[in-house]
């Protein structure tokens, strides 16, 4: 009786179709966001099908849903890009990475789950991966400020508004995340959100506003290390820097007679992590003297 039972499982699972054999998996590095922050997404496709697949080579053949807990399907802003023909034989994973942050309308807090649908156009059939869920969390506001976006050269028009926000959030591991939100003058549109990074609990960020209307932050993201970072009007990184406290000095933005901002009292370290990055004849972890 028992080999019979065991000849029947085998049967069961040689008549399964061979589509079964192909899985769909959403992965997520993180599962929180802030509104408008990227979502960034990969999606794993296992082949067990005992043929090679052909993916990629319609405009949909990947694509995605996402729906809130309540049953509610979140409104889609546009189509992913999820280009590029390609195979996959049998035995053989293949992962697509995409941001879907920019093709839904994720600005409520709340539970959310993403499915992937694959396309399989020789086979005809669509494959669809178990739910992903997320949740898009509230960021408390730290500091807002808002600045004119300067004109081009040789132009006399009234200048775009901007508005930079820090927010923090609690879900970096027991750590809080610190994250600059760019939006327009009232708040409404959403620029960007970047992830400055993480920070210690009972510090507070420094920012400061230069004349072309970039950014500066100083925050203290270790027990003896501050972390200092520029962004422009549209959110971009345009420098990143890792400083060290030596012998409890106070750490500072300083401003000199042309409006050039700067770190004072820290000593520089220059880490792989540095934006531009680090000259390859300076090796990293080379401290510099301080500044005064």
């Amino acid at each position: 009786m028992k080999n019979f039972g065991l000849v029947l499982g085998l049967l069961a699972a040689s008549l399964q179709p061979v589509w079964a054999q192909v899985t769909v998996e959403v992965m997520l590095k993180q599962d929180q966001f802030l509104p408008g922050e990227s979502l960034p997404t990969a999606v794993r496709i296992t082949n067990r099908s005992g043929q090679t697949l052909s993916l990629g080579g319609e405009e949909d053949w990947l694509t995605f849903s996402i729906e809130a807990r309540e049953g509610t399907v979140v409104s889609k802003t546009g189509d992913a890009p999820v280009a590029g023909e390609f195979t996959l034989d049998s035995s053989k994973m293949a992962t697509k990475h995409v941001d879907l942050a920019p093709y839904f309308s994720l600005t409520r807090p709340g539970r959310y789950s993403i499915v992937a649908t694959v396309r399989i156009k020789n086979w005809d059939r669509e494959l669809t991966s178990p739910p992903k869920e997320f949740d898009i969390i509230e960021g408390a506001k730290l500091w807002e400020q808002t600045v004119g976006v300067p004109n081009a050269a040789g132009t006399n028009t009234p200048p775009e508004v901007r508005k930079y926000v820090l927010q923090q959030a609690n879900y970096l591991k027991g750590r809080i995340g610190l994250f600059l939100r760019v939006t327009d003058s009232s708040g409404a549109k959403t620029f960007r959100v970047f992830p400055i990074g993480a920070m210690v609990s009972f510090s507070r960020p420094e920012p400061q506003i230069d004349k072309f209307s970039n950014l500066h932050v100083l925050y203290l993201n270790g027990a003896h290390t501050f972390s200092y970072t520029v962004f422009n009007p549209s959110g971009d990184l345009l420098t990143r820097e890792t400083y060290d406290m030596p012998n409890n000095a106070h750490l500072r933005l300083q401003t000199d007679a042309e409006g050039k901002i700067s770190v004072a009292g820290g000593v520089r370290r220059i880490t792989a992590n540095d934006v531009p990055a680090p000259n390859p004849a300076t090796p990293p972890d080379d401290a510099q003297k301080p500044k005064p």
